[in-house]
C-alpha cells in the first residue's frame, strides 16, 4: 500500500472527506455520550438548543466565536506560509496588554479615535513579537513551533508580574487585574442588554481582508508559493525570507485583536484568565477550515457553538462538558486524515 499524489482532486473528494470527518466525530461523541449513560439524540439537541435555541444563545455562540476567528486566522495566514505559528496565545495577550494600556490613559480624543488607535496598537504589539521567532527561523533554523509555544509561557509569567505589580488595580480588593478601560475605550455592544459587540464586525471584516489578500494580491501568491515550495519560490525569484516576515506581521496583528476584542468589548479589564485557551483553540478553528479565511468564521462559529452548547447540556443532562473537548479533537484528528485523503489516494503495490 502506498500513497499517491491526486493532480486535481474534485469537489466531491474536496467536500466529502472533511464532512466525513465531522460526521465521525459526531459518532464517536455520540458512544461517549451513550457510555455516560445519556441519550445521544437528546443530549445533540441540548447542544443545539443551547448553542442556537433562542436570541440569547446565538448571540453568546457569536460572541464566543470572536476572538476564534481573529486567531484562526492568524493561524490561517501563518500555516498556508509554512509559518508554524503556536504562539497566537501570546500575541493575544500583548494584544490585549496595549489595550490596557492605551485604554486607561485618557486619550481624550473624539469619537472612534482613541478605539482605532487603541487597535492599531495591539495589532503592531502581537505583530512584533512574532517576529523574534521568525528571525530565529530565517538567520539561524531555530524551528518556530518551539519558539512561539514557549513565547506563550513568558508572555503569561509576564502578564502575571504586571497584574501583581505595577498594572495591578488598587480599587481591586487584592484581586491581581487591571484598572477598568475608559468608556472611550470600550467597543459598544450590538444588541443592548446582551454581550456580543462590535468586535465581531471587525472580525468579519478582517476575515473578507485576508481573503482578499490572499487570493487577489501579490502578497496573497507569495505567502501560497511559499507554503507550497519555498525552494521553487526562492528560484522563481520570491524573497521567501522578506515573505515570512510579512507573513509574521499579518498573523501577529491578527491574534492580537482577539485581545484587543476581548478587553474592550467584553471584559473591560485585563485578567490572567482571560483567554482559556483561545489561541490554541485558533489552531483547530483553521484546520477545520481547510486554512480558508472565510472558512474560518463558519468553523468559529462552529468551535464556539459546540462549547457553549455543551455547557447548556452539561446542566440539562449531567453529562460533562468534555464531551466537547473530545468532539473538537476527535474533528481534528479525522479533518488531519481527511486533507491527507483529498490530496493522495491509498493504491495497491
Amino acid at each position: 500500500m502506498r500513497l499517491e499524489p491526486v493532480a486535481k482532486p474534485t469537489v466531491a473528494r474536496a467536500l466529502g472527506f472533511p464532512v466525513a470527518a465531522l460526521a465521525l466525530s459526531v459518532v464517536v461523541a455520540s458512544l461517549l455520550v451513550l457510555l455516560a449513560g445519556a441519550n445521544p439524540f437528546a443530549t445533540l439537541g441540548l447542544i443545539l438548543k443551547g448553542a442556537a435555541g433562542s436570541q440569547f444563545a446565538a448571540l453568546e455562540t457569536l460572541n464566543r466565536a470572536t476572538p476564534l476567528i481573529f486567531t484562526g486566522l492568524a493561524v490561517a495566514v501563518a500555516f498556508r506560509a509554512k509559518l508554524w505559528n503556536i504562539g497566537a496565545e501570546a500575541q493575544l495577550y500583548m494584544g490585549a496588554l496595549l489595550t490596557v494600556v492605551f485604554g486607561t490613559s485618557a486619550l481624550g480624543l473624539p469619537g472612534p479615535q482613541p478605539l482605532i488607535l487603541i487597535g492599531l496598537a495591539a495589532m503592531i504589539g502581537g505583530a512584533l513579537i512574532l517576529l523574534g521567532p521568525v528571525i530565529l527561523k530565517t538567520r539561524f533554523g531555530v524551528d518556530e513551533v518551539v519558539t512561539t509555544l514557549l513565547l506563550n509561557f513568558i508572555m503569561l509569567l509576564f502578564i502575571s508580574l504586571l497584574l501583581e505589580g505595577p498594572l495591578k488595580d488598587p480599587m481591586g480588593m487584592g484581586w491581581p487585574k487591571s484598572p477598568r478601560l475608559d468608556p472611550d475605550a470600550r467597543l459598544p455592544r450590538i444588541v443592548d442588554g446582551l454581550r456580543l459587540h462590535w468586535g465581531f464586525a471587525l472580525a468579519l471584516i478582517c476575515a473578507a481582508v485576508v481573503w482578499v489578500i490572499e487570493t487577489r494580491t501579490t502578497l496573497g501568491y507569495e505567502i501560497r508559493a511559499v507554503g507550497q515550495n519555498p525552494r521553487a519560490a526562492r528560484f522563481a525569484g520570491i524573497p521567501v525570507n522578506l515573505v515570512l516576515l510579512k507573513t509574521a506581521l499579518l498573523s501577529g496583528g491578527l491574534a492580537a485583536l482577539a485581545g484587543f476584542s476581548e478587553v474592550a468589548g467584553l471584559k473591560g479589564s485585563l485578567t490572567l484568565d482571560l483567554s482559556p485557551g483561545f489561541g490554541y483553540t485558533g489552531i483547530v478553528v483553521a484546520m477545520l477550515a481547510l486554512l480558508h479565511p472565510l472558512g474560518v468564521v463558519v468553523s468559529a462559529i462552529f468551535v464556539a457553538g459546540v462549547f457553549v452548547g455543551a455547557d447548556s447540556m452539561s446542566r440539562a443532562a449531567g453529562v460533562p462538558t468534555y464531551i466537547a473537548d473530545i468532539l473538537l479533537a476527535t474533528a481534528l484528528l479525522f479533518m488531519v486524515l481527511a486533507i491527507l485523503l483529498t490530496r493522495f489516494r491509498i493504491v495497491r503495490g
